[in-house]
């Protein structure tokens, strides 16, 4: 089913004739899709050890590109796997974007396989956090307007009309104090920090219960750190929740900021993809209750 209205379609015929336009040498290989819901890609693997990617839909035709540049220059300060990019192909075949290889990572992603110890994964997603902050952000693309990392109060809009939209499947009245908690939060005023920008459990690989490998880097900016706290409402509950706020030190208006970038990201994925995404529909309305039970007064 097509979640976006022009949305390309990809299938394995397809991918098999990109391949032996222009990577012969992979072309015999045995090839696959990757059950997934996500939502910018069909990855479809590639043999035992590669990865094929491609877009679905035109906003996620650059990633791939400021992967190759990015990846190999953070992945070495990082203590969990990154992709590795291999080979860049171009549009043919009837196929209009760029798409890539990659080295396929092992590990099933936090959304279908569970982690055994959410504190520990708490420490171990802390520290990966922790890590990217500290890289040099020398050279870094200028960060776009209302991108991951800005200002909540420029996506202020976008919030309102998803909640109006919604209408009576969330609490609207709930959705928008919580909202506006965040946006009362003093704002960041240091320097810019890299940020993933969508630690979400399907972007989280794992291999014998344990956090293994950070994927899908489409968000990958430099802004606000509190942008990265989205896996304490995602992830987390209760005690391991609380250890990934104290791992990373995270003071009142950060997590309330963190809160309000997790509220975002969920509601406004909850109208597109209603009709569309039943995995991305349980994520984020999970996301959102667990927001709004944090949010909730207590007397």
């Amino acid at each position: 089913m097509k979640m976006h209205a022009d949305e390309v379609q990809t299938d394995v015929d397809l991918v098999r004739r990109l391949l032996a336009g222009q990577f012969p040498h992979w072309a015999d290989r045995p090839l696959r899709l990757v059950p997934s819901y996500g939502t910018d890609h069909d990855i479809y693997r590639l043999g035992d050890d590669l990865a094929v990617r491609l877009p679905r839909i035109g906003w996620a035709t650059r990633q791939a590109a400021r992967e190759a540049e990015w990846l190999p220059r953070l992945a070495p300060h990082l203590p969990l796997a990154l992709p590795v990019p291999v080979a860049m192909g171009r549009p043919a075949e009837g196929y209009p974007f760029d798409w890539s290889v990659y080295e396929w990572l092992p590990g099933e992603n936090a959304a279908t396989t569970g982690l055994d110890d959410l504190d520990r994964a708490a420490v171990d997603l802390a520290a990966f956090v922790a890590a990217l902050r500290r890289i040099d952000t020398t050279g870094a693309y200028p960060r776009p307007p209302r991108a991951r990392g800005a200002d909540l109060a420029e996506l202020d809009d976008g919030v309102r009309d998803a909640v109006r939209r919604l209408g009576d499947r969330v609490d609207g009245g709930a959705v928008l104090r919580a909202w506006e908690e965040s946006l009362d939060a003093p704002a960041w005023d240091g320097p810019g920090v890299w940020l993933h920008g969508d630690l979400l459990p399907g972007n989280l690989l794992v291999v014998d219960g344990r956090l293994s490998a950070v994927i899908d880097f489409g968000g990958l900016n430099v802004g606000d750190p509190a942008c990265d706290l989205q896996p304490a409402w995602n992830i987390f509950t209760g005690r391991s929740r609380a250890r990934f706020r104290t791992e990373l030190a995270v003071d009142d208006a950060s997590w309330l900021r963190g809160r309000g970038w997790a509220l975002l990201q969920a509601v406004i994925a909850l109208p597109y993809y209603w009709d569309t995404n039943p995995g991305i529909v349980r994520q984020t309305s999970h996301a959102l209750r667990e927001v709004l039970a944090d949010a909730a007064p207590r007397y």
